[in-house]
């Protein structure tokens, strides 16, 4: 049985990337094919990028994770092998190596080197084999289109909310718990400081979070910045510091994950650690309200 085949690189797995994925099983099960969605990883405008710091929505590892939460099919493609090949080598390529029977694209899809293969050129290599091709039009919510762009500037601007609507989940990052200067210990708050690596959007400011630790779900806040009242950092990259309710354990070098579900105020410089301590016990409590009425 050859394969219906979609193709992209599906940052964000947003509410667009899975219309896509239930109309490649239609089309799949309509021609009698097994549906498979091709996927790069990590998006090739970061692996080509001379700034990728904070360009990802989804990690490879997340993204992994999710497809299969949405039960696609699914295979990895290698950018470093792919971007030298011609439209015709790289089409060539989708009909030998996967066996392809059919070609499900979205309406901004080009690839190829240097992004020279369109959808006209897909189209007509298609019909000249007899193969079923399709572009799915854009998927828009309130009349505007859901891309992976758009949620990168909400999150930039600090919609969660609307962030995660898009996304149709909460806004989620992995990352391992490494040890850190303990000033929230010493305020009565003790975070746990979050290596995610270079490649992972981090919205700045301090937010309502859900956090998972082994198989348990805690409430908490999430302060994402660079410290500017006590001025510890000297990096390009802001630090993730998680503040668990109601725990206690030591998870140093344990990885944990954050679901993000809405923005409390910006980072801020504050006169002092007393004025930090006070600001943190407000966030806590406007935190454990809005957390009240959200659920996974």
């Amino acid at each position: 049985m050859k394969n219906f085949i979609t193709i992209g690189t599906f940052d964000g797995l947003h509410l667009g990337h899975q219309h896509l994925f239930n109309l490649l099983e239609g089309r799949a099960a309509q021609h009698q094919q097994k549906p498979l969605a091709l996927y790069f990883p990590l998006p090739p405008k970061t692996l080509q990028s001379t700034h990728p710091e904070m360009t990802v929505l989804t990690l490879p590892d997340e993204k992994k994770a999710l497809l299969k939460q949405l039960g696609v099919p699914a295979q990895t493609l290698d950018f470093t092998r792919l971007r030298s090949l011609s439209p015709q080598q790289f089409f060539n390529r989708l009909l030998h190596h996967y066996d392809c029977g059919g070609v499900l694209v979205g309406a901004d899809f080009a690839f190829g080197k240097n992004r020279t293969g369109s959808a006209v050129f897909l189209r007509e290599v298609c019909a000249d084999k007899n193969i079923p091709f399709e572009v799915a039009p854009f998927y828009t919510q309130g009349h505007e289109k859901i891309s992976s762009s758009l949620i990168r500037k909400l999150l930039a601007q600090g919609d969660i909310p609307r962030a995660n609507a898009l996304l149709g989940r909460p806004y989620e990052l992995t990352g391992r718990v490494i040890v850190g200067h303990k000033l929230g210990r010493r305020l009565g708050y003790p975070t746990a400081n979050l290596d995610t690596g270079i490649y992972k959007i981090l919205p700045l400011g301090v937010f309502a979070v859900k956090v998972r630790v082994g198989t348990r779900i805690y409430d908490g806040f999430c302060n994402i910045g660079f410290r500017p009242t006590v001025n510890t950092l000297n990096t390009i990259l802001p630090l993730v510091e998680v503040h668990i309710f109601n725990f206690k354990q030591s998870i140093y070098g344990r990885k944990i994950t954050v679901w993000f579900y809405e923005k409390l105020r910006n980072e801020t410089k504050f006169d002092g650690l007393e004025a930090l301590k006070t600001q943190l016990a407000a966030d806590k409590q406007t935190a454990q309200d809005i957390l009240k009425s959200c659920s996974l």
